[in-house]
């Protein structure tokens, strides 16, 4: 069972019991005291000694109706609301990284009739598509690496910020290590269950300050697991290298350098898993298997907007009532006499 919040948007209305409330006060003491009767006689001991009729037990009942009414009326003035219970109290979720690989490498066309990072940035943008409650974080890395979009649930955002990464924007070198580093700056606070990197590379690591290997360490320590997929078919591949007299781009066969000995120790040491992706389809199963596979974690909403649905016209329908049954009441035997 989900307890809904009730919340009071004019608590100051709230004031106006004050004056009901001595109302109530009044009655009491009026009925205790049973007040001395309109008409006069020169002795009551023969009227005490009659039975109580329903009429005379029911005397006050308008007065009380009169009160119950007033009661709505100043809370229906306070506006009532109720939470309107989400489908979703909680979010259901993990806290993802992807750190992508933007040197000059990832121009390679071995995923006709497009690069690599083309690929890439595609295959992201459209596995956010079908995550809902998954904060996400994007750093990209060359020679150095940034954080391009912290943790958030906006995935337009992401994905406005997906599109204007370039190959070659951080650098022409592959700082694996700095990158995870990076990487673990946006996620060592956080209180998720499930925290994961989600390595985007196709080369080997020749640059940065931090060793791969101490920074997935690190990443053991705080509990994060990092997925790693090596982009590329391996081996010599085609690689822009310049225009012809046309304007028509020449490709040359390149050889990049790769370690996928490396990203499988640093996906061991965390627990995780390496992947290879030799084209799309293959890069778009890795990333689903990667996230599909992760255990759930409970993150609270703190974006979701809660609505609220308003109470005030039951409290008027009430007093509504209360003041139609006195109405009628005072028609028959209760009425005022005289």
């Amino acid at each position: 069972m989900i307890l809904r919040e009730v919340h009071v948007a004019a608590p100051w209305a709230l004031l106006g019991l004050v004056p009901v409330i001595a109302t109530l006060i009044y009655l009491a003491i009026r009925h205790r005291r049973h007040l001395e009767p309109t008409l006069r006689f020169s002795s009551a001991s023969l009227l005490s000694e009659l039975p109580r009729t329903w009429p005379e037990r029911l005397r006050f009942l308008p007065e009380i109706l009169r009160v119950w009414a007033l009661v709505a009326i100043v809370l229906a003035l306070a506006r009532p609301q109720l939470a309107a219970a989400p489908e979703d109290d909680e979010a259901e979720g993990i806290d993802v990284v992807f750190v992508l690989d933007t040197s000059c490498s990832m121009r390679a066309a071995d995923f006709q009739p497009n690069d690599r990072m083309f690929v890439a940035k595609k295959s992201i943008a459209e596995l956010l598509e079908k995550r809902r409650s998954d904060r996400v974080a994007l750093v990209v890395f060359g020679s150095e690496s940034s954080t391009w979009v912290p943790l958030t649930l906006d995935y337009a955002l992401v994905t406005r910020m997906l599109d204007e990464v370039e190959v070659g924007m951080a650098g022409d070198g592959t700082a694996i290590g700095s990158a995870i580093g990076t990487g673990l700056n946006r996620v060592r606070k956080s209180e998720a269950k499930s925290k994961v990197i989600i390595l985007l590379t196709d080369g080997d690591n020749n640059a940065g300050t931090i060793s791969p290997k101490k920074a997935a360490e690190f990443a053991k320590e705080l509990g994060v697991q990092i997925y790693t997929i090596l982009i590329g078919r391996g081996g010599p591949v085609p690689f822009p290298a310049g225009k012809d007299l046309f304007g028509r781009m020449v490709y040359k066969n390149q050889t990049i350098p790769t370690n996928p000995e490396l990203l499988q120790d640093l996906a061991e040491t965390t627990g995780g898993l390496a992947y290879t992706a030799s084209d799309k389809e293959e890069l778009d199963e890795r990333l689903s298997a990667v996230l599909d596979r992760l255990d759930r974690s409970i993150l609270e909403a703190k974006n979701r907007v809660v609505s609220y649905e308003e109470l005030f016209p039951y409290a008027l329908i009430l007093a509504a009532l209360a003041l139609a049954l006195e109405l009628l009441l005072r028609l028959t035997r209760l009425r005022r006499f005289p």
